[in-house]
């Protein structure tokens, strides 16, 4: 199925698909399968991590499609264990293993964690550039990085991440690391898009679905894609998989954009943790 898929251009000189599909909580069981779904559908960018355990699924999946290589944009993510460079470097080799690819299109810190490594996230990071000097990752970026965070890699490494992926959504717009990164001509990924539900009984969005014929889930997700933030919802249902994927044949004004983002609360909007404490490391 041809896709009708914008993207969006990263400051390597690649780019990536606007909407992708996601795979976080989704269990290794049905990876394969909902990947697959998503894959026939039309969408042409996956989100893994190595936390999520699901790597392989993922890999399958792309195997089984026939769809080229060069077609389809794969990220995966640093697991908090493996910090350390040499760990960083190890992790990474066994995701290409897991995932049965001999390279990936985004690969990112998955969390700064300031309060791990003696705060030192910027090793971190160096040791992911030099995995992308090495053409092993096409592009590198980091996930749920503050301003702050942001302005440390870059002023003690000089290399600018192609994207940071952060929690956003009608009830946390996160602007200041929106800005942040684009100030930096950083790209921004959408985690928890729609705020895992939470969003989707809200006044605003229901009345707009129904001016649109969309659903609450749908309208959200074209606000995203107005904002010029990347997205990757997550289903194991095909049908809702396939609703996701139906955002391009509308569009919202300006006015309803700025409704939306006026949905905002801040802080008391966050559906996960806050990357300034969050200091978690799998056993």
């Amino acid at each position: 199925m041809a896709t009708n898929v914008p993207t969006v251009s990263l400051n390597n000189g690649t780019s990536i698909p606007q909407l992708g599909f996601g795979v976080y909580q989704v269990p290794p069981a049905d990876t394969e399968r909902a990947v697959s779904a998503a894959l026939e559908i039309g969408y042409r960018h996956i989100d893994t991590a190595q936390m999520y355990q699901n790597e392989a699924g993922v890999g399958r999946a792309i195997k089984a499609s026939g769809i080229p290589r060069d077609e389809i944009f794969v990220t995966t993510k640093l697991n908090n264990g493996a910090h350390e460079p040499a760990a960083a470097k190890a992790a990474f080799a066994q995701s290409l293993r897991e995932l049965d690819l001999d390279h990936v299109d985004l690969f990112l810190i998955h969390w700064p964690l300031p309060t791990r490594y003696g705060g030192d996230f910027v090793a971190t990071w160096q040791a992911l550039t030099e995995l992308a000097a090495s053409g092993a990752s096409k592009a590198v970026g980091v996930s749920n990085f503050q301003p702050d965070h942001l302005r440390r890699i870059v002023d003690e490494t000089g290399v600018v991440p192609a994207v940071n992926q952060i929690e956003v959504h009608p009830y946390l717009t996160n602007e200041e690391a929106r800005a942040a990164s684009h100030r930096l001509n950083v790209a921004v990924e959408a985690w928890s898009p729609i705020a895992q539900g939470a969003v989707l009984d809200d006044a605003v969005l229901v009345e707009l679905a129904e001016k649109y014929g969309k659903t609450p889930a749908q309208v959200t997700l074209r606000w995203h894609v107005e904002r010029g933030d990347i997205i990757f919802p997550k289903s194991v249902t095909p049908a809702r998989i396939e609703e996701n994927f139906a955002i391009f044949d509308f569009a919202l004004t300006d006015d309803e954009v700025q409704r939306i983002s006026g949905l905002d609360k801040g802080e008391d909007g966050r559906t996960g943790p806050n990357p300034d404490t969050f200091d978690y490391v799998p056993a």
